[in-house]
């Protein structure tokens, strides 16, 4: 008899995804969260955390391309990257797409998520044994608190604030974030859903604004997250995402995308105008 499995994540106890289920091909428990990666049925390979879909194949270059590509071609030379959180490695991945990119550091909490993407998604984990790659397991805030180093751009590919990731939603953090950047540097941050999560993405929003000379907050467009549109929170000491972003920088490159052109890189920033209303009071620059 054929399995009828379904997965489904609930979202605010109000609305759920589900998604279909051919196969289980990892399981596991670590000492931060349940790690599970399926394959599915239209999505490919898909990777929860806590039962939250953090990826699938299918549409993982949308959430990728956008917090990757958008900061470093803002920044007119990228040499030195710290990503925190990321552990499937997609987020490196883009990164070193960039040739300005000279060195990478990642910082993730949770080795058993390193462990199955290695194993199971290698179209995302590809370029986590690249010799550019400094993977660090460990404790993100703990780093950003400690290190002596200065990053161009600092990419926080967490999870929702639920878990390990709840301290990388707080002001002491980012305050030893725009600590660790260079005079010009950026910080682009997962900024929860425009729909339910509002009040954590003011919540960043005015952290940053206390912080940085611009901040910003720019949405994409998905699959597989609760409510489809999805945002990013962006922060530089003086950088304007816009006004400092060169599109001929974007052709010169020669890379190509499956999501991010020049096109969207500003049409990210018009906002609907109920999340307009309920950000505008943190906007800067």
């Amino acid at each position: 008899m054929k399995s009828d499995l379904w997965i489904e994540e609930k979202c605010d106890n109000i609305m759920g995804l589900k998604f279909k289920v051919e196969k289980t091909l990892f399981s596991g428990q670590s000492e931060f969260q349940s790690v599970d990666v399926v394959e599915t049925k239209g999505h490919g390979k898909m990777l929860l955390n806590d039962g939250l879909v953090m990826l699938s194949e299918r549409d993982e270059f949308v959430y990728h391309d956008m917090i990757a590509h958008l900061p470093l071609f803002v920044h007119p030379c990228p040499e030195n990257v710290l990503i925190i959180g990321g552990g499937d490695g997609a987020t490196a991945r883009e990164t070193f797409r960039h040739h300005d990119v000279k060195r990478c550091v990642m910082v993730e909490i949770d080795k058993m998520v390193v462990h199955a993407c290695k194993e199971f998604i290698p179209s995302c984990s590809c370029e986590l044994d690249n010799p550019k790659l400094d993977l660090i397991i460990g404790d993100g805030v703990k780093f950003a608190k400690e290190t002596k180093e200065k990053f161009d751009v600092i990419l926080i590919d967490s999870t929702d604030p639920i878990g390990p990731a709840q301290p990388l939603f707080g002001e002491e953090f980012y305050r030893d974030i725009h600590n660790c950047l260079n005079d010009n540097g950026i910080v682009v941050s997962q900024g929860e859903s425009p729909w339910y999560q509002n009040k954590m993405q003011n919540k960043l929003m005015s952290i940053k604004s206390k912080l940085f000379d611009v901040v910003s907050v720019y949405n994409f467009s998905n699959l597989t997250y609760p409510g489809g549109l999805w945002s990013f929170t962006f922060a530089s000491k003086g950088l304007h995402p816009i006004k400092d972003f060169k599109e001929e920088k974007v052709s010169k490159s020669g890379l190509k995308f499956k999501y991010y052109n020049e096109s969207i890189h500003k049409a990210a920033f018009a906002l609907p105008q109920f999340q307009k209303e309920n950000v505008q009071e943190f906007v800067k620059g």
